[in-house]
């Protein structure tokens, strides 16, 4: 058992930290901005609550964070009475925040000078995969401290992997959401062209899904967005927020991302059409409209 701390609530969050909770056993503090959150958290799960993220990391072995960008992460980490003021030396932070390489490496040397470690470990799964505990994470940071603090992650995790130094975890997760972006922008257009072919789209997918055309967007979202819902996913806002990322990083390292780009035009456009909340899926929903 580990003493734990865990910062931000929300969809990702508040399943995650239950997880370290009830499947890690761990002993575990939480901190939301908004204690209701918190308060609720703590009547479900036990555990303890905290009133300000400094309070939280306080003599814990490991502090966790999910929340919405990078300034929030500052905010939480060196802001006024953030986590790094009161963790301890030795101890390990493991950011979970989907943000960029750059404010991951500027934590880890902030940490540094204070004498613990800094992770960085985005997750992929969604909402659905955070509540099953089957979360991907991807890890950047030091090897012997990637190996400490990979048991606690796996409470709530299918797989841990270290890609790299610190920033490495971002920077495959960015990867992740290219691949995601053009994914679901394809299946999309083949559920459009099936529908304007007028074939059976559930036919259509019972075959080609078993051949090279075959995704888990395919097997998990053909059947809501042939149906016209889309709640039940990671939303616009979001998936918009993490390819700003990918195209800001791109812009860095010489990348040409011209479908990333072109994706996140259209997730635009699901955006003025009041999508802002419905899932990645509803891509469909812009070429129907």
């Amino acid at each position: 058992m580990a003493v734990v701390a865990y910062l931000g609530l929300g969809v990702m969050g508040y399943p995650m930290a239950g997880h370290l909770r009830n499947k890690g056993g761990h002993d575990v503090t939480v901190y939301n901005r908004t204690a209701a959150k918190a308060e609720k958290w703590v009547a479900e799960h036990g555990g303890a609550l905290a009133l300000t993220p400094k309070q939280a990391a306080e003599g814990k072995d490991f502090v966790f964070s999910c929340v919405g960008n990078d300034d929030d992460l500052r905010s939480v980490t060196v802001g006024p009475d953030g986590a790094f003021d009161g963790m301890k030396k030795g101890s390990i932070f493991i950011d979970n925040t989907t943000a960029s390489a750059e404010v991951a490496r500027e934590l880890a040397a902030e940490a540094e000078k204070r004498g613990f470690s800094f992770l960085d470990a985005p997750v992929s799964g969604g909402q659905a995969g955070a509540e099953n505990g089957v979360l991907t994470v991807m890890v950047g940071g030091a090897e012997d401290a990637f190996e400490t603090a990979k048991p606690v992650i796996s409470a709530f995790a299918r797989m841990v992997g270290l890609m790299g130094p610190v920033g490495a975890g971002q920077l495959t997760k960015m990867i992740n959401q290219i691949c995601i972006a053009g994914l679901v922008q394809g299946l999309a257009e083949a559920i459009h062209f099936s529908k304007k072919s007028g074939l059976d789209v559930e036919k259509v997918v019972d075959v080609i899904s078993k051949g090279a055309a075959g995704s888990w967007q395919m097997e998990n979202r053909h059947k809501t967005m042939n149906a016209g819902k889309y709640d039940f996913g990671f939303a616009v806002d979001w998936m918009r927020k993490d390819l700003g990322i990918c195209l800001a990083e791109a812009d860095r390292n010489g990348a040409r991302l011209p479908v990333t780009a072109l994706v996140d035009q259209f997730y635009k456009d699901v955006q003025a059409m009041g999508g802002n909340r419905w899932d990645t899926s509803s891509l469909l929903a812009r070429l129907e409209k």
